[in-house]
């Protein structure tokens, strides 16, 4: 189907995309989905991951989120995430320095009770998709 759907990523503190796209393509929980003008309606949670889409122009963009909720319409894709970023403005050293905090806290984890694995976990995996999104080095 011919046309574009308007994308909307917002998180509690700002609007981060607020543009008009060909496709979009998102981590849903129970897996990765793509949205096209005049789609079905639906709602689902978010994951860890990437939003990907395809502009006016034809250029592939990409936004980090963590978490969150993404409702589709004929006509529009919100995306309430807890936090995102686009690519370009993922700051690379500080999610490296996030990524070896994390594992530091994994890899000290036995014998201590204050460690929250589940926590560190995540930590390491959300700092793992945002290197990887800037185009860091191998993680």
């Amino acid at each position: 189907m011919a046309g574009n759907i308007k994308l909307e990523v917002v998180t509690p503190e700002k609007a981060v995309v607020s543009e008009a796209a060909q496709i979009v393509m998102a981590p849903g929980t129970l897996g990765e989905f793509g949205i096209l003008t005049g789609h079905t309606p639906f709602l689902t949670t978010l994951k860890t991951g990437s939003v990907r889409y395809t502009d006016e122009s034809g250029t592939e963009r990409y936004i980090f989120v963590r978490g969150g909720f993404a409702e589709a319409l004929p006509d529009k894709v919100t995306v309430l995430a807890e936090a995102a970023e686009r690519r370009r403005d993922i700051d690379l050293e500080r999610a490296n320095a996030a990524k070896q905090r994390a594992m530091d806290r994994l890899d000290n984890k036995a014998g201590k009770d204050d460690i929250d694995f589940l926590r560190a976990k995540t930590a390491l995996e959300r700092a793992i998709h945002r290197i990887q999104l800037a185009g860091g080095a191998s993680v």
